[in-house]
């Protein structure tokens, strides 16, 4: 019968550490279309939906930081990190641009911002998927 030490029981596994934040960045990512989505039926079918365009933003916002701080804590490349930092950057451009008043119309921008982070939320997703991939497993192991 083998013995596990303290650390052993309580050390999480790096897989593991990093399916999770994979799930959750796919999660973001799904929020982020979904917010997408309800803009477009907020402004072309029924206004009605921009409260819930904003709730949705306000929902899961959070998550941006929860990713960051994961992406600092799990062995992930300078890339993902780079790109979970991007998250809250962006969304608080996003926030700035919608609701800052200037005489330099940011507001022009707040779409742009958008996409960018639609943008770099796929990208993380998809960089995170490849860490992930069996095949990349598989060589990891050799």
């Amino acid at each position: 019968m083998t013995t596990h030490s303290e650390s052993d029981r309580t050390h999480v596994p790096i897989r593991w550490m990093q399916i999770g934040f994979y799930a959750t960045s796919i999660v973001f990512n799904l929020c982020l279309i979904a917010q997408l989505l309800t803009v477009g039926v907020a402004y072309f079918n029924n206004p009605a939906w921009w409260n819930i365009h904003v709730w949705f933003v306000r929902g899961y916002s959070g998550l941006s930081l929860i990713l960051l701080g994961w992406s600092l804590i799990a062995p992930f490349s300078r890339k993902i990190q780079h790109l979970a930092i991007s998250l809250p950057v962006l969304l608080g451009l996003q926030f700035s641009s919608i609701h800052l008043k200037t005489p330099l119309h940011l507001e022009v921008l707040h779409p742009l911002i958008g996409f960018t982070l639609l943008y770099v939320s796929s990208s993380l997703v998809h960089s995170t998927g490849r860490i992930l991939s069996p095949t990349n497993h598989q060589n990891e192991q050799v």
